[in-house]
C-alpha cells in the first residue's frame, strides 16, 4: 500500500468546498493541462492535490470501482489528469456531480500529441533522451515509489512489452477516447468545452464557458516540458 504524507492527507480530509458546480478537465496529458490548471487556480477554483489522485485512485479506476474517485471529487472543485482523464472516468462523474462542466483539452492534430508525450517520456524517463524501456519505468522513482511507472502504465491500458509507446495503438486510444467523449456530450453543448490552449482567444474561451469575463485573449506561453 502506498505512504502519503501525514499533512497531505489532513489537507485532504480538511478542505472547505463552496457549492460551485465541479469543473473536470478530461483532456489526455500533454494537451496543455498545466496551462488549465494555471488558469483555474487564477480563477479562484480549488485544485485537487494530483498526487493523492494518482497514489490512491488508478486502481480503483482500472477495477472500474468510481466510489472512491466520486469520494475524492468532494474534496475541491477542479480536477484534472489522471483518473480523471482517463476513459469512462467522465461518465460516472457526469452522473454523480449534475451541472458540472467538462473541459476536453486537445492538441492541433494526434501526432502532435504523441510527439509531445514521447518527448516528455524519454527527457524525463529515458536513459540517453531515448524511449523508456519497461526496465527504465520499473526504476524510475515518480515521487510516489519505484516501479509506479510501469505498474500503471499496466493498468491503465494493454502494454507491449518490447514496445511500449507504439505510435499506432496510442494514437488511435487517444481518438477513440475524445471522440466517445464528444459524443456522449452531443446534446449538451453548454457541459463541454474543447480547449486548445494554442489557439487565439482560447482564454476567452474558457471564460465565456465559465460565465466568466475577461480582456485575456491567450493563454501564457509555459514551459513546454510541463505545460504540453
Amino acid at each position: 500500500m502506498y505512504t502519503i504524507k501525514k499533512n497531505i492527507l489532513t489537507r485532504y480530509r480538511n478542505y472547505k468546498i463552496s457549492k460551485r458546480p465541479k469543473i473536470f478537465g478530461i483532456g489526455a496529458n500533454k494537451t496543455g493541462t498545466t496551462s488549465l490548471t494555471k488558469a483555474m487556480v487564477e480563477l479562484g477554483y480549488t485544485v485537487g492535490n494530483q498526487k493523492i489522485a494518482q497514489t490512491r485512485l488508478i486502481r480503483p479506476w482500472s477495477k472500474r470501482n468510481f466510489k472512491e474517485i466520486i469520494d475524492y471529487c468532494k474534496t475541491a472543485e477542479f480536477f484534472q489528469d489522471q483518473p480523471f482523464s482517463l476513459q469512462f472516468t467522465y461518465v460516472a462523474l457526469d452522473q454523480a456531480f449534475p451541472n458540472s462542466k467538462f473541459i476536453l483539452t486537445v492538441r492541433d492534430n494526434p501526432e502532435q500529441w504523441y510527439d509531445s508525450l514521447i518527448g516528455y517520456m524519454a527527457r524525463k524517463y529515458g536513459k540517453d533522451g531515448r524511449i523508456p524501456t519497461k526496465l527504465d519505468l520499473m526504476e524510475a522513482d515518480d515521487g510516489i515509489k519505484k516501479g509506479n511507472l510501469w505498474e500503471t502504465a499496466c493498468l491503465l491500458r494493454k502494454v507491449e512489452e518490447t514496445n511500449i509507446y507504439d505510435k499506432g495503438s496510442l494514437i488511435a486510444a487517444y481518438q477513440t477516447r475524445n471522440a466517445g467523449i464528444i459524443e456522449y456530450f452531443r446534446h449538451r453543448p453548454d457541459d463541454l468545452l474543447i480547449l486548445n490552449v494554442s489557439e487565439k482567444n482560447a482564454y476567452k474561451k474558457l471564460y465565456k464557458f465559465l460565465g466568466k469575463t475577461t480582456n485575456k485573449k491567450n493563454f501564457p506561453h509555459l514551459n513546454k516540458t510541463s505545460a504540453i
